[in-house]
């Protein structure tokens, strides 16, 4: 999810207040606040007060075992970070299933809501979310990892990072270019696969609509990738623009799949100066299958 708009949080204040004041040890243990200040010391990036990079499970006191950093933070992510010894998680998009970590509609005794917070409270596990500033990184985060996985590096435009002058291809030949390099079983695409096409715009996670669309109206797009949109917002606007005649395209990639490499980055990143204790990149699996 690669929204830039921070929104603050019932958290913001506690786990500010909990950053300011300091981290002392626990027993002589790397806390999970030490991990955060580290992490802010280091982005380079100015820390904004409005943001969703706070914690959503455990607290800042908490000794830390070990890190498994991950694009989502899903039952079966933490369950395999837990049989590991890593008590600390950092992930990119959301634990519990909205935005801001409260999902709209659902009760705190549903089930599945339920059981997830009580396994992570049973293992004394955190959840620390990383989104806002690893994008905010120049380059982003994500994109840097996104781009390197796909080795795209000497295609990237100086002047806009989100945009690749490529090799002649076709449209299904770069489908399936980057179904097989990100590992993505649910690649979809909307557009004439014989049309070839050099100008590739990318743009991993949800980035909404309105920047989904303007990036396929630009002259210098001629197919965009996403992580996942709508199919009433940008997927039909792509698919009005191929009935008009236009030469565009759109290949849709699955979310986890579009941003994985991007959280594989900050796990190298992070192993550059958290030292302590051990740091792993624990991947979130594909949800989807396809019938065949």
């Amino acid at each position: 999810m690669r929204r830039r708009v921070w929104m603050a949080t019932g958290l913001i204040a506690a786990s500010c207040a909990l950053l300011i004041a300091g981290h002392a040890r626990t027993a002589g243990k790397m806390t999970a606040g030490d991990v955060v200040a580290l992490i802010q010391k280091n982005v380079g990036v100015e820390w904004s007060k409005e943001t969703v990079d706070t914690f959503k499970a455990g607290t800042a006191e908490t000794p830390v075992t070990g890190i498994a950093v991950t694009m989502m933070a899903t039952m079966d992510v933490l369950e395999r970070a837990s049989a590991k010894g890593l008590n600390m998680v950092i992930t990119h998009e959301p634990t519990f299933y909205a935005h801001l970590d409260t999902p709209e509609g659902i009760d705190a005794s549903d089930p599945v809501w339920k059981e997830k917070r009580e396994f992570l409270k049973k293992h004394g596990m955190v959840v620390w979310r990383f989104h806002d500033h690893w994008h905010m990184r120049v380059p982003d985060g994500i994109e840097a990892g996104m781009v390197h996985a796909l080795g795209w590096e000497k295609f990237q435009r100086k002047d806009n990072l989100y945009l690749f002058a490529m090799p002649e291809t076709t449209v299904k030949k770069l489908a399936e270019e980057v179904a097989k390099k990100l590992e993505s079983p649910v690649v979809r695409v909307v557009g004439d696969p014989e049309m070839k096409v050099t100008k590739v715009a990318f743009s991993p996670g949800a980035a909404g609509a309105a920047r989904e669309m303007g990036a396929l109206e630009r002259d210098d797009v001629e197919v965009l990738l996403v992580g996942e949109t709508r199919e009433w917002e940008t997927v039909e606007y792509a698919a009005d623009a191929v009935s008009q005649g236009r030469k565009k395209a759109l290949i849709v990639i699955g979310h986890i799949p579009s941003e994985q490499a991007g959280m594989e980055e900050c796990t190298r990143w992070l192993k550059g100066f958290v030292k302590e204790v051990p740091v792993e990149f624990v991947g979130a699996k594909e949800p989807w299958w396809t019938v065949k």
